[in-house]
């Protein structure tokens, strides 16, 4: 067996495991089921998500990171030393380097529990690197040069800005705004509005095939079940793209103020990069339909979506991982 360098985007909502010289190998959702009574854990990963919502009492599915750090040590642990096993059985290799990302912002006993986590997992060393700066480099920006680089990740449970110039964080805001949070003020105002209660993971699928933030688009429309409030029966309503719009736009409007705090924070050598090269969004929230167009129009610097938003960090820290000296 020989040691292969490992390295874990380790999201609120996903987590995804590079090897060194093999690429991602694994990408699945960070979800615990448990027997609520014994403790027993049923099942992880995309097993684990479908339950959601559809469990009965004695069954409880948890995500054991929250706001991109670990809200129960035990469950991560368990998941995160469930899918190296998992990937062991495909890559033959024993005690591997493990390069994991983090939030920035984040306490120091955070990055420890982080650590920690990924040290009991068999790891012979583990190396913890802020997730703006990976994903900076996953989207192939130039940041070991005297020059300034601008990143937004918008992952599941938090929003990181950061500016970046050799290899390190000029500044940075990490914000608990992201794509769960888009879930829940869709949730609310379907509560609100339609008085009908519907599901984390229907409340995705809306965000996913119509959300926007742009005014003038054609508009689409979809499905949407769940209960009604009222009667406690089932319910179908039509709901729209311009809804999904009116229901996330503080929260868009967060991650616009944030940016613009960061711009305020930097030096004007540094404003002047960036103005030149632009301002680049990763992970999943980068999807959001005109997100980029709406952020260039409100701070006036071009914004443009990296190649592969979504799979940027675990790409960042397979090119960290080959420069590791």
């Amino acid at each position: 067996m020989k040691n292969k360098d490992i390295g874990i985007d380790l999201g609120t909502a996903n987590i995804l495991i590079y090897v060194k010289g093999e690429g991602i190998v694994l990408s699945e959702p960070s979800v615990v089921a448990i027997d609520k009574e014994s403790g027993k854990v049923l099942a992880i990963g995309q097993k684990a998500h479908e339950m959601i919502g559809r469990t009965p009492g004695s069954v409880l599915a948890i995500k054991p990171l929250k706001d991109g750090v670990i809200a129960d040590f035990d469950k991560t642990e368990i998941m995160l030393d469930y899918f190296i096993k998992k990937i062991k059985g495909k890559t033959l290799f024993s005690r591997p380097r493990i390069l994991i990302c983090c939030p920035s912002n984040i306490t120091q006993v955070e990055k420890n529990a982080i650590r920690e986590v990924a040290e009991r997992t068999g790891a012979k060393r583990v190396y913890v690197e802020e997730e703006p700066k990976v994903a900076a480099v996953g989207a192939g920006l130039e940041i070991g040069m005297p020059s300034g680089n601008m990143v937004i990740d918008i992952g599941g449970g938090t929003t990181d800005i950061a500016v970046l110039s050799l290899d390190g964080i000029v500044y940075s805001e990490s914000i608990k705004v992201a794509g769960n949070t888009f879930d829940v003020d869709i949730i609310k105002y379907v509560k609100n509005k339609y008085k009908l209660l519907i599901g984390e993971v229907t409340a995705e699928q809306v965000k996913i095939k119509i959300g926007t933030v742009l005014d003038d688009v054609k508009s689409k429309s979809m499905k949407v079940r769940g209960r009604d409030l009222i009667t406690g029966l089932p319910k179908t309503i039509n709901i729209t793209s311009e809804e999904v719009k009116e229901a996330i736009k503080d929260s868009v409007q967060m991650i616009i103020h944030s940016t613009k705090t960061v711009l305020e924070k930097i030096e004007p050598e540094i404003s002047a990069d960036i103005i030149d090269k632009g301002i680049v969004l990763t992970g999943g929230g980068a999807l959001l339909e005109g997100l980029d167009k709406l952020i260039e129009k409100e701070i006036k610097v071009p914004v443009k979506i990296a190649k592969s938003p979504i799979t940027c960090v675990a790409e960042g820290t397979g090119i960290i991982l080959e420069n590791l000296a």
